[in-house]
């Protein structure tokens, strides 16, 4: 089933003005980001129902005049019932499933984010007297400090991509022999450009110039922005894309990167092709199994090497360079104990 079709499925038992914002709020954005925010909505409205307006209505009779009664109390009522809570879905057959749902300080927040957004909303267009949300506080949380991969997991993870067939056997490796060539220039992109996964594998074949060493991206929010390529970088999707173009049927207007059933590679095959090289390089931290390891790898390169920490949220299509300070923040802690390791005492 088509994931619009999900969307559509979840909107149409949610109020008219819940389908305006998630329309104008999440324009842009992935369709997983729209559903995964429209649920949240709907998981709101029947906690409403639940503990304050009575089991007699539906998430679809929520008016916004009901919302405006809504008061500081039933937010953190609704924050406390997030950590843990019941929902129930029907499922394919028609028998209604019930399930118990949790919920960490990050998912919270995330859940919250998306009521003050429609809360906000609802108040600039004149739906709602006042913005409740406003006094709301959310959870404060821990940050972990999540490790890029260090030099020697970066060669180790070149080596097996380029020397696979040294590291995997039978169908792993007949496997890996087809899709060589497509993995080394996805992963060194990856590496060499800090791009996010979904603005990889959403390239099409005409996103590459190789005139200009670049390729165009999509960023969050639907900007699009060139990215340049480092030499290594263009040189080997210049070997896959000549690849690709050896198939006659293949057009420019074609994704860039496919799968064997020569469909646009998901992100969730790129994860699953990480995770395998990883194990074959040695790198058994799951932190550093997650493509984002690789972006985050990139950044904290950049800003080892000096660059500025606005032209590195450029450069990362961070919007918000808080965002890129975490980076920084997090090489800084590196470099306070490469510093204070080097510390001899008595001398």
């Amino acid at each position: 089933m088509s994931k619009y079709v999900d969307l559509t499925k979840i909107l149409t038992k949610l109020p008219d003005y819940v389908f305006d914002y998630i329309e104008v709020a999440y324009d842009g954005e992935s369709i997983n980001t729209q559903i995964g925010y429209s649920i949240d909505i709907r998981t709101f409205f029947e906690y409403l129902i639940k503990f304050k307006f009575g089991k007699g209505i539906s998430t679809e009779s929520v008016t916004t005049d009901m919302l405006n009664e809504v008061t500081l109390r039933d937010l953190n009522g609704f924050k406390a019932y997030l950590r843990e809570y019941e929902s129930e879905y029907v499922s394919a057959s028609g028998k209604v499933i019930k399930r118990i749902r949790t919920n960490n300080e990050y998912g919270i927040n995330r859940k919250l984010s998306g009521i003050r957004g429609l809360f906000l909303y609802l108040y600039k267009n004149d739906y709602i007297d006042h913005n409740v949300t406003d006094k709301l506080d959310f959870k404060k949380l821990h940050q972990k400090m999540k490790r890029p991969l260090s030099t020697n997991d970066v060669m180790n993870l070149i080596n097996v991509l380029y020397n696979g067939e040294d590291y995997f056997e039978g169908r792993s490796r007949a496997s890996y022999l087809n899709r060589k060539q497509r993995d080394i220039a996805l992963f060194t992109a990856y590496l060499g450009t800090g791009c996010r996964v979904s603005e990889l594998v959403n390239l099409n074949i005409a996103d590459v110039d190789f005139e200009t060493s670049s390729f165009i991206v999509t960023r969050k929010g639907g900007d699009r922005q060139e990215i340049f390529m480092p030499i290594q970088v263009e040189n080997e999707m210049c070997k896959y894309v000549e690849e690709r173009l050896a198939d006659e049927d293949t057009k420019d207007t074609d994704p860039l990167f496919i799968s064997r059933n020569n469909k646009r590679i998901l992100p969730q095959t790129v994860e699953k092709n990480l995770k395998n090289y990883c194990r074959a390089a040695g790198i058994t931290d799951p932190e550093k199994m997650h493509p984002h390891a690789l972006r985050r790898t990139f950044a904290c390169n950049l800003i080892a090497d000096g660059i500025d920490i606005k032209m590195v949220a450029e450069l990362m299509g961070h919007k918000n360079i808080e965002v890129t300070h975490r980076y920084y923040t997090q090489y800084a802690s590196e470099r306070r104990k490469e510093v204070m390791r080097s510390v001899k005492i008595g001398e």
